[in-house]
């Protein structure tokens, strides 16, 4: 079929939840793409932050191929030998004491609220229920954790909304303080927020966050569903700081564009999950788990986590250059290979000229370009990828 059919077919067929751009990418490999008339495009966007190791990595490809021909699916009724493996490695190489699998980062930022919920029912008061997040914060499409989200852009048109979630301005910890009370059973924050437009917050938020939430015996939920699995130059975000979490969620990177996702937890907070409370009948399928393993070992082993710092350093100097050479260029910022360019003018045309040109890039919050490529890039990469930019800026 040519392009224009298929995407005929895909308007006929398919509920129109996304604004596409008119290509269909059929094939990719390491930091490239290709669409269906052959064109080649460099990814900067990596599936959203998802194909970390590149696409059709070939350790990845040959352990998913590997399981498929052993054992695709059973049931959580019994153990799995690759989900046991792939937790102890979770556990053994975070804060964590237990890990719970599912299948994105919604679903794991579900199960936290629920486990936060059920800890403060079991060990403090059944009324502790609330859950402060931030403002710009994004979580999940689920009800839950479209609520969750601090944005009403996202939650128009489904209300009513589930009761329970209150919002407190992002790295602003005065408004924290007096936001949990005795109602609160958790904070939840993103280490760094994403969606809401590669926002850092200053050194010392998240230890700020972690004794408010001592001193008043709430939980801290760290979602590093965008952040974790190497995005920022370290396994997970939050070891950036002196923190740890009682909870932390994953998905994105953790399968390489295998969906999977994980809620870790302290065994103290865990043991609030017991049979029948959650479950998921595809979390922890033997596919996904031995993809995560790939991705793990080849993240312990260094060379990939210390790639990302340089070559995070090497493209922010690079998006700053252009800063300095473009007037409608406000910021950059971002950590690793989690990079965002705030512009004074909306960047949705500069997505659609750089995708002319074989870059693909995309725009958050009307205003911010968003760079999250495969940790594997390389200096040339970058230099293809800002060149491609600053021709596409030359002539706005």
């Amino acid at each position: 079929m040519t392009t224009k059919e298929l995407i005929s077919d895909a308007n006929k067929y398919i509920m129109n939840t996304y604004k596409r751009l008119p290509i269909v990418l059929v094939k990719g490999k390491g930091v490239r793409v290709w669409d269906s008339d052959g064109k080649e495009y460099l990814d900067f966007l990596a599936g959203i932050a998802v194909c970390g190791l590149g696409h059709a990595n070939p350790l990845i490809s040959e352990a998913i191929s590997r399981q498929a021909e052993t054992l695709m699916h059973v049931s959580n009724i019994y153990h799995i030998e690759p989900q046991i493996r792939f937790a102890a490695l979770l556990v053994e190489n975070s804060f964590a004491d237990k890990a719970f699998f599912c299948n994105s980062g919604a679903e794991a930022n579900e199960a936290a609220i629920k486990l936060a919920r059920k800890y403060a029912h079991d060990n403090i008061d059944a009324g502790r229920h609330r859950i402060v997040t931030m403002k710009n914060s994004f979580h999940g499409r689920t009800l839950a954790t479209v609520t969750a989200t601090g944005q009403e852009k996202f939650q128009k048109g489904f209300d009513p909304l589930p009761s329970g979630f209150e919002y407190v301005p992002f790295d602003d910890l005065v408004s924290l303080e007096q936001s949990v009370t005795e109602d609160t059973a958790a904070v939840m924050v993103e280490v760094i927020q994403g969606e809401g437009g590669i926002r850092v917050p200053a050194d010392g938020y998240l230890e700020g966050i972690r004794k408010i939430c001592d001193d008043r015996g709430v939980l801290l939920i760290l979602d590093e569903v965008q952040t974790g699995m190497g995005r920022t130059g370290k396994l997970f975000a939050y070891e950036a700081s002196s923190v740890k979490p009682d909870i932390m969620t994953l998905a994105k990177g953790l399968g390489n564009g295998f969906p999977v996702g994980a809620m870790l937890a302290t065994d103290k907070v865990a043991a609030s999950f017991t049979p029948g409370t959650h479950a998921s009948t595809f979390g922890g399928n033997p596919l996904a788990m031995v993809a995560g393993i790939s991705v793990m070992e080849q993240l312990l082993q260094g060379t990939v986590l210390d790639n990302c710092r340089k070559m995070g350093a090497y493209l922010c100097e690079r998006l700053n250059a252009l800063k300095a050479k473009h007037s409608f260029v406000k910021e950059v910022r971002g950590r690793g290979l989690m990079l965002g360019m705030e512009l004074s003018m909306e960047g949705a045309d500069i997505v659609k000229r750089c995708v002319d040109r074989g870059l693909l890039i995309n725009c958050t919050c009307e205003n911010i370009l968003r760079f999250v490529p495969p940790l594997i890039i390389t200096k040339e990469d970058i230099d293809c990828a800002v060149d491609i930019l600053d021709e596409v800026m030359g002539v706005l």
